[in-house]
């Protein structure tokens, strides 16, 4: 296909006489859709937190989408990338919820300087 040329839509599998579906292919299908956004914790220290906390939460679905994290400057960093946009939708909405819960756990109960030296 040459530049500007329509992505083909690669058809779902057939379903079986029980409804279910047979297998997919190995063909991988591009991760069209995207979003980034940022969170200012406002200390290096409460974002590689809420960072930390989040990482071991893995993607369900890699082969559907993609999610990058880092910390910058106080900041959450956060990439998402997905092969549809219902996809993208429902697992930055989880993210968030989960990032909201960790972020209002931090403000609360955040590290403080005699905590963090005991560490």
């Amino acid at each position: 296909m040459g530049a500007g040329a329509p992505l083909a839509k690669i058809p779902a599998p057939a379903k079986d006489g029980r409804g279910h579906r047979r297998g997919y292919s190995a063909v991988t299908q591009p991760f069209l859709f995207g979003s980034n956004f940022e969170v200012d914790y406002g200390s290096e220290e409460h974002a590689s937190i809420v960072y930390k906390t989040l990482s071991v939460d893995t993607e369900l679905q890699p082969d559907k989408v993609k999610r990058e994290m880092s910390v910058s400057g106080g900041k959450l960093v956060v990439h998402f990338e997905a092969i549809e946009a219902r996809f993208l939708r429902a697992s930055f909405s989880a993210f968030v919820d989960l990032m909201v819960l960790v972020t209002k756990l931090v403000e609360e109960y955040g590290v403080t300087n005699e905590e963090h030296s005991a560490l």
